[in-house]
């Protein structure tokens, strides 16, 4: 069984808010998108969790340098989780790791751009993540010949709390689960359909089954 997290990567919280109420009977996780972020700000994270204070909500920062104090800014504005980047230094998610513990809050590595995701997935749990995100970017999902079995054998063999990002849909999201991820993340599968209702709720039921 995985949690599932919907990723939204739309720019107007208004209309994220209102895709985040059609799904939200079937999700665990709300993620404001780095592009979300970037276009709302810290009020877009506060705008959210006011709505579903009942859900997690997962603030996409990939924060680069700065952890503590960016964890710091957006749990203050009421996020769950923060993303911090993988490929960043040790010291930069220790400080954010510190922050989540002073808030009660989580911390996320996000392994984008990391050329050993598996590596860096036991190191960021040993530097006190909640778990780590085996992500392949919608860059890098584009290229020719991507496959998110990658992400799903690393995720096998990682042996620690992993999240899958990067193409998960209702084709994959079964082998996604078996791979003992505790968190599925889908985007697109969601948002980008006519009924985004209906696909969270299929994607819940293969995710939970």
């Amino acid at each position: 069984m995985a949690k599932l997290q919907v990723a939204i990567d739309l720019l107007d919280i208004d209309e994220a808010i209102a895709l985040a109420t059609k799904v939200a009977p079937y999700i665990d996780i709300i993620e404001l998108g780095t592009p979300l972020i970037k276009s709302e700000g810290l009020a877009g994270i506060r705008k959210m969790k006011d709505a579903f204070p009942d859900k997690m909500v997962l603030a996409d920062f990939k924060t680069a340098d700065a952890g503590e104090l960016e964890a710091n800014m957006a749990f203050g504005a009421g996020a769950d989780y923060i993303t911090v980047l993988g490929a960043t230094g040790d010291s930069t998610i220790a400080g954010a790791v510190k922050a989540a513990k002073e808030h009660g809050k989580g911390v996320v590595v996000d392994t984008i751009g990391v050329k050993d995701r598996v590596k860096r997935a036991k190191e960021a749990i040993a530097l006190g993540a909640e778990f780590v995100e085996l992500h392949a970017g919608l860059d890098e999902q584009a290229e020719d010949g991507y496959s998110i079995q990658v992400l799903i054998d690393e995720a096998a063999r990682a042996g620690v709390a992993v999240s899958i990002a990067g193409g998960v849909n209702l084709k994959s999201i079964t082998a996604v689960k078996n791979s003992g991820v505790i968190v599925a993340v889908a985007g697109a599968a969601i948002y980008g359909v006519e009924d985004p209702a209906k696909a969270a709720q299929e994607l819940q039921a293969l995710a939970m089954a």
